[in-house]
């Protein structure tokens, strides 16, 4: 097969910089290359990287894109200008991949291939716009129910797949053998819930948290999607209480990483985004290396995630969301053999979301399209 996958214009591929779509796509086009497919892949343009490459098989094609605004409009108007641009780049294929905004609508009616629509976020009234394209691939069941609650006249083109997840080649350090640390990993947002979190530490009793640290890994500009200096600003004022949070920045590197991946017992995720959290990477990224993971109560987590079975959760809806976070928190770092239960049923749950796995789900949709159009 020809495949072209066309990621948004805010982050570059190889993923450098982070952004969970551009790393999911750029681990898949990898494998659909192993496999014997031509990928190409466009991307935004960066000092870095050559406009035109070619890497590991992969034929990438780089055009001018922009740093996140704040503005949603704003965000549009720039995601129109680059999608344009990406499309004068676009050769004639069999699957036109794409995450954008505007591309699914400007190419209704074209020849380079089907429109393979990849479903992101949660939907804000855009489907009715996309009745021209093949599939609208969604990467948990909870945003298909929302794609299909918009647009249930699409409800046949609907298709659930999740995020690849890759697992260290190794086996992970089991809980017992790891220090006691607290860890999040993702950006440093207020949507994130990392107040929530360092709130939550900072009134653990002492008996509990004495030994523990909490580790927060993840950018703060706003750039990269951050919360900004402010929000950091206040994160550090709150945690100056606790004695023992530490800000990493952003680490984009797999194998520093992985680091603290395996330095850490539990993985937390308190994100707020009702509307924004499409999948939760981050936290299936934790349970491939051995953490046990807690997370806030949005849908989207449980795909993969069971209450007290491959991970915990917290109600992050109640009325002081921190406080219940510290009560979940108290119940679980005090039982370590319950840690490591559900740090080993989690490691077990992200075999299904290995490399290989997904990848076999989007070529057999990829063949059933192609198939089913001759």
């Amino acid at each position: 097969m020809k495949i072209t996958i066309v990621v948004g214009a805010f982050f570059p591929v190889p993923p450098i910089r982070g952004g969970a779509v551009e790393k999911a796509w750029f681990l898949l086009a990898q494998e659909f290359v192993r496999r014997g497919h031509e990928v190409i892949m466009i991307s935004r343009a960066i000092p870095q990287f050559h406009r035109e490459e070619t890497l590991d098989g992969i034929k990438h094609i780089r055009v001018r894109g922009f740093d996140s605004p704040a503005s949603l409009v704003w965000l549009k108007i720039l995601d129109l200008i680059y999608s344009v641009r990406a499309m004068m780049r676009l050769r004639r294929g069999d699957i036109v991949v794409t995450n954008t905004f505007w591309l699914p609508i400007l190419l209704r009616g074209s020849k380079r291939g089907q429109i393979y629509v990849h479903v992101a976020r949660y939907p804000k009234w855009q489907m009715r716009f996309y009745s021209g394209v093949a599939r609208l691939q969604t990467p948990s069941n909870a945003v298909g129910r929302a794609v299909e609650a918009e647009a249930p006249q699409l409800k046949h083109k609907i298709k659930v797949i999740p995020y690849p997840c890759p697992r260290p080649n190794d086996v992970p350090p089991s809980i017992t053998q790891r220090d006691k640390i607290i860890l999040f990993v993702g950006r440093v947002h207020s949507e994130k819930g990392v107040h929530l979190l360092v709130d939550a530490f900072a009134n653990l009793p002492a008996e509990i948290s004495k030994d523990w640290t909490l580790s927060i890994v993840g950018p703060a500009e706003e750039d990269l999607g951050g919360g900004g200096e402010r929000y950091l600003a206040e994160l550090k004022q709150a945690a100056d209480r606790a004695k023992k949070v530490f800000f990493h920045g952003p680490v984009f590197d797999l194998d520093s990483l992985q680091r603290h991946f395996y330095a850490a017992r539990l993985f937390v995720y308190p994100s707020l985004a009702e509307r924004g959290e499409s999948f939760g990477l981050a936290p299936l990224e934790a349970m491939a290396h051995g953490c046990a993971v807690m997370v806030s109560s949005l849908e989207c987590f449980t795909d993969f995630i069971s209450a007290g079975e491959t991970g915990f959760v917290f109600d992050h809806r109640l009325n002081n969301p921190a406080d219940a976070l510290r009560k979940r928190l108290e119940s679980v770092m005090t039982d370590q053999t319950m840690l490591e239960r559900v740090a080993e049923n989690g490691y077990r749950r992200s075999a299904d979301y290995s490399v290989d796995r997904v990848a076999n789900q989007f070529l057999h949709d990829f063949s059933s399209l192609i198939e089913a159009r001759s």
